[in-house]
């Protein structure tokens, strides 16, 4: 078993302390990315993060209490560095004189940004394939209020977006914008099939993914909006009916 650092279980207590207290919880968040992502949250030991991390297990149930705490605490640090970019892109939104085209851009803007996430962190990654074969079961233990807040905020802007026919009114719009984020997620798992499938193709290659990444882009925002507003939205509809019309009367 890993030994504790020295001034480690004491942490706050003076200045050099306080310093190698938030180094170790650092490093244990690290060994707990690490570890869930290999095996998944029931699969994870305290005593596999504790050697990965350096510290002993004493220390990390002081920091997070148990093996829960911890996890939630790698998720919430993910679900941080990803905060900023939603919050921007949340104010936006409510901003419901944005034209269509306008929203779009923005759409694309985002799936963008967290598309290059998931590639910058690929144990975030695992952890989130982990969650969807385990049925979210892990997940739905750690949602706090945070999580619902944002539920409700989102809900009334894309509601406004499904009113003024810029989205499909079915299924719920947040079910619609988390499911088409999460092709992000198939995308990047599938390709390791595809490495062996088709031995000669360099799926990795920064000009692949680029690609890929484009592909993305346009596949979530398209399958997200519709385009034009109601009226044109009505008018389309009008549309094979008025040529079925035309195309009788010219036949006669």
């Amino acid at each position: 078993m890993s030994k504790s650092k020295s001034g480690d279980s004491e942490p706050g207590s003076g200045r050099g302390r306080m310093h190698d207290a938030e180094g170790a919880r650092d490093a244990i968040l690290n060994a707990g990315e690490k570890v869930f992502a290999e095996h998944g949250f029931d699969g994870a030991r305290i005593d596999a993060i504790a050697e990965a991390s350096g510290y002993n297990k004493s220390l990390i149930f002081q920091y997070f209490d148990d093996k829960l705490g911890l996890y939630s605490a790698v998720i919430r640090r993910a679900d941080t560095d990803m905060r900023v970019w939603q919050d921007e892109a949340l104010r936006e939104l409510k901003e419901f004189t944005m034209s269509p085209a306008q929203i779009r851009d923005l759409l694309r803007r985002y799936v963008g940004v967290y598309f290059d996430y998931l590639i910058e962190h690929p144990k975030v990654l695992r952890i989130y394939n982990w969650e969807l074969a385990e049925n979210w079961q892990t997940f739905s233990k750690i949602w706090n209020e945070r999580d619902r807040q944002d539920v409700a905020e989102f809900t009334p802007v894309f509601a406004q977006f499904q009113k003024a026919g810029l989205m499909r009114t079915e299924p719920h719009a947040l079910l619609q914008y988390t499911t088409a984020l999460f092709a992000c997620h198939t995308y990047l798992g599938v390709l390791s099939m595809y490495r062996d499938l088709v031995p000669g193709k360099d799926f990795d290659s920064e000009a692949a993914m680029k690609d890929g990444r484009e592909f993305l882009i346009g596949f979530i925002t398209n399958g997200l909006m519709v385009d034009g507003s109601k009226k044109e939205l009505s008018r389309s509809k009008k549309t094979p009916a008025h040529s079925h019309s035309a195309r009788r009367q010219k036949e006669k």
